[in-house]
């Protein structure tokens, strides 16, 4: 097997619930929560390894984050098996836009990504011109 050829994606679903804090979001920085769930749908073992995120503001500003594991853990889940953690964002304009993917590894070394699905960055109530 080419060691450079990527593996399949595995059924690892992501999925994502972002919040506005309000109480600690000012003009030109506004604070949002997300709350993150992986679940493992597949009959491997995967541990997570590293994120890439993908922010974009309203004003056109990116940011991208790369590091190692989530909240200081990388996190082995297996097969049935999920694991939930919690972190938060900074913007300067909203509407914000925020995706990026998961480097996952098996039980034999082999590495993939897994898609993080794009989520809104919103002040409720808060009108968007198109």
């Amino acid at each position: 097997m080419n060691r450079f050829a990527p593996l399949p994606t595995p059924d690892v679903r992501v999925e994502v619930d972002a919040s506005h804090l309000s109480g600690h979001s000012v003009p030109g920085r506004q604070v949002f929560a997300y709350v993150i769930r992986i679940e493992n749908r597949s009959d491997q073992t995967w541990q997570l390894l590293a994120r890439h995120w993908h922010i974009v503001d309203a004003g056109g500003r990116e940011t991208v984050v790369d590091g190692e594991g989530v909240v200081g853990e990388q996190p082995v889940i297996p097969p049935g098996g999920s694991f939930m953690y919690d972190s938060f964002v900074t913007v300067e304009d909203t509407p914000g836009r925020m995706v990026g993917h998961y480097v996952m590894q098996d039980a034999w070394g082999a590495r993939t990504e897994v898609p993080i699905p794009p989520f809104m960055l919103e002040v409720p109530g808060e009108r968007t011109l198109n």
